[in-house]
């Protein structure tokens, strides 16, 4: 059993930064995805970046690619570094792990999920 708890998200005016955590507890395989993802009202969960645990290049959508950054240290957590961020960024931000190795936008495909944490940019 897998454990995710999220952290940094707020108020930010456009233009902004915002860093997420993603603390993870349990057992972490090394073929391990952590995707973070984002839902705003009335719109599908869309995923926003990608890693795999043991490593390798991450993967973005066009929509934050260039502006979010994924990555993790050598212990248990995922960040998200988030830049210039824009109104349409406003959403509710989720970590999430699965366990079969391989990048997917697909939440269906993940298994495991934080509770989510607010953010929100003004114009």
């Amino acid at each position: 059993q897998v454990q995710l708890v999220e952290a940094g998200g707020g108020l930010v005016q456009a233009g902004g930064s915002l860093r997420l955590s993603c603390a993870a507890s349990g057992r972490i395989g090394s073929s391990y995805v952590m995707g973070w993802f984002r839902q705003a009202p009335g719109k599908e969960r869309e995923f926003v970046a990608g890693i795999i645990w043991s490593g390798g290049s991450p993967y973005y959508p066009d929509s934050v690619k260039g502006r979010f950054t994924i990555s993790r240290d050598n212990v248990n957590t995922v960040y998200l570094q988030m830049n210039s961020l824009k109104p349409e960024d406003t959403a509710v931000y989720y970590c999430a792990a699965k366990v079969v190795w391989g990048i997917s936008i697909n939440y269906s495909d993940y298994n495991y999920w934080g509770q989510g944490t607010q953010v929100t940019v003004s114009s």
